[in-house]
Protein backbone atom coordinates (compact mmCIF):
# COMPACT_ATOMS: atom_id res chain seq x y z
CA UNK A 1 0.00 0.00 0.00
CA UNK A 2 0.68 3.62 -0.70
CA UNK A 3 -0.16 6.77 1.13
CA UNK A 4 -0.43 9.46 -1.34
CA UNK A 5 0.51 13.07 -0.24
CA UNK A 6 0.28 16.30 -1.79
CA UNK A 7 4.17 16.37 -2.16
CA UNK A 8 4.61 12.77 -3.03
CA UNK A 9 4.22 8.86 -2.33
CA UNK A 10 5.14 7.77 0.95
CA UNK A 11 5.45 3.88 2.88
CA UNK A 12 5.47 0.87 1.34
CA UNK A 13 5.85 -2.70 2.60
CA UNK A 14 3.80 -4.44 4.94
CA UNK A 15 1.52 -1.51 6.21
CA UNK A 16 3.98 -0.06 8.73
CA UNK A 17 5.43 2.39 5.95
CA UNK A 18 1.36 3.80 5.34
CA UNK A 19 0.61 4.05 9.06
CA UNK A 20 3.71 6.07 9.70
CA UNK A 21 2.86 8.32 6.50
CA UNK A 22 -0.79 8.79 7.85
CA UNK A 23 0.08 9.31 11.21
CA UNK A 24 2.87 11.91 9.73
CA UNK A 25 1.17 13.64 7.34
CA UNK A 26 -1.61 14.29 10.12
CA UNK A 27 0.87 15.83 12.69
CA UNK A 28 2.19 17.86 9.85
CA UNK A 29 -1.02 19.42 9.30
CA UNK A 30 -1.37 20.45 12.78
CA UNK A 31 2.13 21.57 12.95
CA UNK A 32 1.48 24.15 9.96
CA UNK A 33 -0.55 26.54 11.69
CA UNK A 34 -0.21 29.00 9.06
CA UNK A 35 -0.98 26.43 6.17
CA UNK A 36 2.26 27.36 4.28
CA UNK A 37 2.81 23.97 3.30
CA UNK A 38 5.85 24.06 5.70
CA UNK A 39 6.37 23.65 9.30
CA UNK A 40 9.36 26.06 10.55
CA UNK A 41 10.89 26.33 14.13
CA UNK A 42 8.34 28.99 15.78
CA UNK A 43 5.45 26.17 14.69
CA UNK A 44 7.61 23.85 16.14
CA UNK A 45 8.52 25.43 19.05
CA UNK A 46 4.40 26.15 19.74
CA UNK A 47 4.17 21.87 19.23
CA UNK A 48 6.92 21.42 22.31
CA UNK A 49 5.23 23.98 24.57
CA UNK A 50 1.83 22.11 23.77
CA UNK A 51 3.87 18.47 25.21
CA UNK A 52 5.53 20.70 28.19
CA UNK A 53 8.42 19.94 26.73
CA UNK A 54 11.59 23.26 26.96
CA UNK A 55 11.13 24.96 23.63
CA UNK A 56 14.55 25.11 23.50
CA UNK A 57 14.54 20.82 22.51
CA UNK A 58 13.05 22.70 19.08
CA UNK A 59 16.01 23.79 18.24
CA UNK A 60 17.34 20.13 18.00
CA UNK A 61 14.78 18.36 16.75
CA UNK A 62 14.67 20.79 13.71
CA UNK A 63 18.76 20.36 13.12
CA UNK A 64 18.21 16.78 13.10
CA UNK A 65 15.18 16.63 10.67
CA UNK A 66 15.94 19.95 8.06
CA UNK A 67 17.64 17.27 6.46
CA UNK A 68 17.93 19.53 3.56
CA UNK A 69 18.85 23.13 5.44
CA UNK A 70 16.14 24.57 3.95
CA UNK A 71 15.08 26.34 7.01
CA UNK A 72 11.89 24.55 6.77
CA UNK A 73 10.13 21.63 7.36
CA UNK A 74 8.83 20.08 4.68
CA UNK A 75 6.25 16.98 4.73
CA UNK A 76 8.86 14.50 3.50
CA UNK A 77 11.24 15.15 5.94
CA UNK A 78 8.66 14.97 8.81
CA UNK A 79 7.69 11.31 7.84
CA UNK A 80 11.21 10.35 7.24
CA UNK A 81 12.36 11.61 10.92
CA UNK A 82 8.90 9.46 12.19
CA UNK A 83 9.88 6.20 10.61
CA UNK A 84 13.65 6.47 11.84
CA UNK A 85 12.05 7.33 15.32
CA UNK A 86 9.05 4.53 15.09
CA UNK A 87 11.09 1.88 12.86
CA UNK A 88 14.62 1.75 13.00
CA UNK A 89 16.80 0.37 16.03
CA UNK A 90 17.54 3.06 18.42
CA UNK A 91 20.82 5.39 17.09
CA UNK A 92 22.42 8.25 19.12
CA UNK A 93 22.67 10.72 15.53
CA UNK A 94 19.13 11.08 15.95
CA UNK A 95 19.21 11.96 20.31
CA UNK A 96 17.95 15.79 19.20
CA UNK A 97 14.63 14.60 17.91
CA UNK A 98 14.44 12.17 21.66
CA UNK A 99 12.48 14.84 23.73
CA UNK A 100 12.49 12.59 26.66
CA UNK A 101 16.12 13.48 27.14
CA UNK A 102 14.84 16.68 28.57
Amino acid sequence: AVVSTQSGHYGRGRGEGSLIALLSNSYYDVLDDDGDGTVDVEELKTMMKAFDVPQEAAYTFFEKADTDKSGKLERNELVHLFRKFWMEPYDPQWDGVYAFKY
